[in-house]
């Protein structure tokens, strides 16, 4: 679990309760710490308050959508319903208004995992994607690159199936928004920055891909190594 809460008191107490029910968590007191997290390691839930010193958490939200499809439970102090909707349409999963008991976000986090696991459960059995010393499992969502695991998130595994699933075919960045995104429009900087801690993980970079390789104006591309 990554606990987004600036206040110290309140992130003492959320972390005390959910180590207490045997999970593990991390914790952060603000929005840009947060990124940072989701960016480097793999959650099953993000707890995320709204009053972050550096970004209000509404902004903080969508940029983890861009980011992550990890499940976002909201809890916070404002009430305000437009509010509550806008922000389950812009991608929460739950919201929870302070105060509440630790009963009760323990039985929203269980609903929350429940409906992500039941999700992932539905996709359809896949085989394993190779490209040179690349091996994707889309159904065990692991990827490995000459026999050594990468530490991907979920947002990174999403764009190295899909190019895997078209080796050495130049996939433009719209198709990319579509598919891996599931967005109609977006910021070119998003797919650049993501592409950037890919190709860090696969042992290059821009200037010298291996796999990676980006046509400028037209897209991008995976295939083996020369």
């Amino acid at each position: 679990m990554l606990v987004v809460e600036d206040d110290q008191f309140v992130r003492s107490a959320l972390i005390r309760h959910l180590t207490e029910a045997s999970h593990t968590v991390r914790s952060v007191g603000t929005a840009l710490e947060a990124l940072r997290e989701v960016a480097h390691h793999r959650f099953d839930v993000v707890i995320l308050d709204l009053g972050l010193p550096d970004l209000d958490g509404s902004e903080a939200l969508k940029m983890l959508r861009g980011i992550t499809d990890v499940p976002v439970i909201i809890a916070t102090a404002r009430d305000d319903e437009a509010e509550i909707v806008r922000l389950l349409n812009d991608g929460a999963d739950d919201y929870l208004t302070k105060p509440f008991s630790v009963e009760h976000l323990s039985a929203r986090m269980a609903a929350v995992l429940r409906r992500a696991r039941a999700a992932a459960g539905a996709e359809p059995p896949s085989r394993v994607l190779r490209v040179g010393g690349l091996a994707i499992d889309p159904l065990r969502r692991q990827a490995e690159l000459d026999g050594t695991v990468l530490d991907l998130t979920r947002r990174e595994f999403d764009l190295l199936a899909f190019l895997a699933g078209r080796p050495g075919v130049v996939v433009a960045r719209r198709e990319l928004l579509a598919e891996v995104w599931q967005q109609s429009y977006g910021d070119d900087q998003t797919i650049d920055v993501h592409l950037s801690w890919l190709r860090r993980k696969l042992g290059e970079t821009a200037a010298r891909p291996r796999y990676l390789h980006t046509l400028r104006g037209v897209g991008v591309k995976l295939e083996p190594p020369l």
